[in-house]
């Protein structure tokens, strides 16, 4: 990203390839500053605390006025299904640390949004998936938060420290009572990205993947249509102005 296309609104950290096509961005490469419209950009950091954090920071080094984590989410709560949109109040993680997210953002967002967006409670950062129901309603018991993901509260540290607005924007994948295979999770990359080989040698490990694949690629489109629709109708910036 040259110095001509310096960010001017917002930059988005998406942690999957799929989360980033929903900005309209195909071509995103990890490690890399990607220029939207509306003088926004993303960083696609791939999954994981540390990868968010270095994007975070990339992000905010190259002049972004406000940090979002857009993309998808698990569930910990009932009321969260697929495909719902959560916007949540704060951001915890497992350490103890709480960061509000930027209220008169949210507000526009839910104002301007012809859909229900979830606008109460926390979304719950971890350093590790969590992969069945049972760890699912530990969190959600230890915690009380409502969804979970892998990178929102080391963008949320990142904001804090430089002074900057912060807004997370998540769609639900996965449902509460959902459980991920761990020999699917281990078939993809950082970026969400199948590794074809892998995946072929855990079917033929487990055959009764196959039958998990359609609904968790179902789920997956549900949720990244959600994502799609409010690009469409916010634009990358995600709303954001000062």
């Amino acid at each position: 990203m040259s110095s001509a296309q310096a960010i001017r609104t917002t930059g988005i950290v998406v942690a999957l390839a799929s989360e980033a096509g929903t900005l309209g961005s195909h071509t995103a490469r990890p490690g890399h500053i990607t220029a939207l419209t509306d003088g926004a950009a993303l960083q696609l950091s791939g999954m994981g605390p540390a990868a968010a954090r270095h994007a975070a920071e990339m992000l905010a080094d190259a002049g972004a006025a406000a940090l979002a984590v857009f993309g998808v989410a698990g569930a910990l709560s009932p009321q969260l299904r697929n495909g719902a949109l959560f916007c949540p109040e704060r951001v915890l993680d497992e350490d103890g640390h709480a960061y509000g997210t930027d209220m008169e953002w949210r507000i526009r967002l839910q104002q301007q949004l012809a859909m229900t967006l979830h606008m109460q409670g926390a979304l719950l950062s971890v350093a590790s998936p969590l992969l069945t129901a049972a760890t699912k309603a530990n969190a959600y018991r230890q915690y009380g938060a409502l969804a979970v993901d892998m990178e929102s509260a080391a963008v949320a540290a990142v904001a804090q420290q430089r002074g900057l607005p912060f807004l997370v924007l998540r769609a639900i994948v996965d449902e509460c009572a959902d459980t991920i295979p761990a020999a699917l999770n281990g078939s993809v990359d950082a970026w969400g990205r199948p590794r074809l080989l892998r995946l072929l040698a855990a079917i033929c490990r487990h055959p009764s993947l196959c039958g998990e694949l359609p609904r968790l690629y179902s789920r997956m489109q549900t949720a990244t249509q959600a994502l799609r629709t409010v690009a469409t109708a916010m634009g990358p910036s995600l709303g954001w102005h000062r």
